[in-house]
């Protein structure tokens, strides 16, 4: 794993720093699951993310596998399902950590139409539900989507705003969306860059204005887990530990 970093982060890198995400607590978003999406495909590669992750200082971890209608057709009962057996290998490898799950619902037709029905859907902390949209366009149903989650008594966390080009000239849309109930949850490895310098930009920006409610890894793989080592000694990184973050509190 060493020389994976050095590789990584450069020859001449520092020795990983360990712990020093303990003061959140809980990663609220993370695609460990294995072979659910897009992130770790088996449970060897998901165990070697959460002993990692851990040595991060993180206590508590929150799987949030994609959901998307047309793509990945997850469902709860399958999520749950492949949890308890995530649950039982971390047992046997007496790793010290909490697991749970939730879901990244992508806003579509077919979100949509669940929230119509009513259907129950994964949640976390305080039924909150953490959902995504396209990065290039704006949603259409946008406000409408957040007017059924508030309606179906679901708190609405966006996942990552620093990251959808639509935002990343508005700003002031995300405060506006902030005020009326909408939780912001930034990404962490945007504090390096890691998505491109629009989504550093606007990282730091909401970091600046006091805009983010929670933060999480979005870990698809062991790449992103060890990026994190770029953040560690930010100014950026240094006033978002000042916020009062939620992570603590799930």
């Amino acid at each position: 794993m060493v020389s994976f970093l050095k590789k990584l982060l450069g020859a001449r890198s520092p020795e990983p720093v360990t712990d020093f995400l303990h003061f959140l607590g809980t990663d609220m978003h993370a695609h460990v699951l294995p072979g659910l999406d897009d992130g770790a495909e088996t449970m060897d590669q998901a165990l070697a993310m959460i002993r990692e992750m851990t040595a991060l200082g993180y206590r508590k971890l929150i799987f949030t596998p994609h959901v998307m209608g047309d793509f990945y057709k997850n469902t709860t009962a399958g999520i749950q399902a492949r949890l308890a057996e995530l649950q039982t290998a971390v047992r046997e490898q007496q790793i010290n950590v909490e697991l749970s799950c939730a879901a990244e619902y992508y806003l579509d037709e077919w979100l949509m139409q669940r929230l119509a029905d009513q259907d129950p859907l994964l949640t976390f902390g305080d039924n909150y539900i953490l959902f995504e949209t396209s990065f290039i366009n704006e949603p259409f149903n946008f406000r409408e989507a957040i007017f059924r989650i508030k309606s179906n008594g679901y708190t609405p966390v966006l996942a990552h705003p620093e990251r959808y080009v639509y935002f990343q000239q508005q700003i002031e849309t995300l405060a506006e969306l902030r005020e009326n109930g909408v939780l912001l949850q930034l990404n962490l490895n945007s504090l390096s860059g890691y998505y491109g310098e629009g989504a550093r930009r606007i990282a730091e920006k909401l970091i600046n204005q006091e805009l983010v409610d929670l933060v999480g890894t979005d870990a698809h793989s062991l790449k992103h887990i060890f990026s994190l080592q770029k953040i560690a000694n930010l100014a950026s990184f240094k006033k978002l530990r000042q916020l009062p973050l939620r992570n603590p509190q799930l």
